[in-house]
């Protein structure tokens, strides 16, 4: 069996705090994201964020970050998994 690493790639993310924009309406997300919410790849189900991936439509808690990948694509992770994957730059 042969053991392989991870290629450092560079993401950029946001933490989830249950919202994408303040209580005056302005958006405090990366624009990427304010794209995806009015393409409607990121969007609210009641409360609920979902983002729709390859995978399906994925929930996003709060406390998750939103990762924006290598190839655009988005999607939610786990911060205990985010904190094992990344460091900040």
């Amino acid at each position: 069996m042969a053991k392989y690493r991870k290629k450092p790639v560079i993401i950029e993310a946001f933490l989830y705090d249950g919202d994408l924009m303040n209580r005056k309406g302005k958006y405090y997300v990366p624009d990427w994201a304010v794209k995806a919410y009015q393409e409607g790849t990121m969007f609210f189900r009641g409360p609920e964020l979902y983002i729709k991936t390859l995978e399906g439509e994925h929930h996003a808690s709060v406390g998750d970050y939103i990762i924006q990948g290598v190839q655009g694509e988005i999607y939610p992770c786990k911060p205990d998994i985010f904190e094992a994957t990344y460091e900040e730059m």
